[in-house]
C-alpha cells in the first residue's frame, strides 16, 4: 500500500507564488469598484436616488421585465418604501465602490457586490442584454474566493497583520 504526503498550504503562501494571478484579481476589484463608483454618480446624477425617481424604474422593472412574481412582489415592496430603500441602494453602491477601490474588507465587499448585483440581475431579466450584469455578478464572486484586496489593497497590509483572518 501506497500512501502520498501532501502539505497544506495557506492561501497567504499561495497567492504569494502566483503573483499575476494576484495582480490580475486586483485589476478586476479595480474595474468592478470603479464600476460601482460610476453607477453611484450616474444614478444621483439621474435623480434615482429620490424616492420618485426609484420608485418609477423599480415599477418599469416589474412592468417589463422577466423576473420571477415573487421577485416582482419584493420589488414591488421596494417601491412601495422608495424613501427608505432609494438612500440604501445608494449608500450600498458608493460603499462597495470605495471597499473595492481600496482593496478594504474585500472578501465581505465582493460577495456583498455579488448578491446585490444578482439581484439586480433577476430584476432587469428579459430588459436588457442578458451578460450585461452576468459578467460583474460572476467577477464579484471571484473577488470574494481569490482574496483580491491582498495586492494592491488596505487587505494586503492586514493580511501580514492577522494572516488566518476570513475576512481578507
Amino acid at each position: 500500500m501506497t500512501t502520498i504526503a501532501t502539505s497544506v498550504r495557506s492561501d497567504v503562501t499561495t497567492v504569494a507564488h502566483q503573483p499575476q494571478a494576484a495582480t490580475g484579481l486586483a485589476i478586476v476589484r479595480l474595474t468592478i469598484g470603479a464600476m460601482f463608483l460610476w453607477v453611484f454618480f450616474e444614478n444621483l446624477g439621474k435623480g434615482l436616488y429620490s424616492p420618485a425617481g426609484y420608485a418609477g424604474l423599480i415599477n418599469y422593472y416589474i412592468k417589463a421585465s422577466h423576473a420571477p412574481a415573487a421577485w416582482k412582489a419584493v420589488m414591488g415592496l421596494a417601491a412601495n418604501h422608495a424613501g427608505i430603500a432609494a438612500p440604501m441602494q445608494g449608500l450600498t453602491e458608493i460603499s462597495l465602490g470605495i471597499l473595492l477601490v481600496i482593496g478594504l474588507l474585500t472578501r465581505p465587499a465582493a460577495f456583498v457586490a455579488f448578491l446585490f448585483l444578482g439581484s439586480l440581475w433577476i430584476s432587469e431579466f428579459g430588459t436588457s442584454w442578458i451578460w450585461e450584469l452576468l459578467v460583474p455578478v460572476l467577477a464579484s464572486l471571484g473577488l470574494a474566493i481569490g482574496r483580491a484586496g491582498r495586492r494592491w489593497g488596505v487587505d494586503a497590509w492586514l493580511s501580514q497583520r492577522w494572516p488566518s483572518s476570513p475576512w481578507w
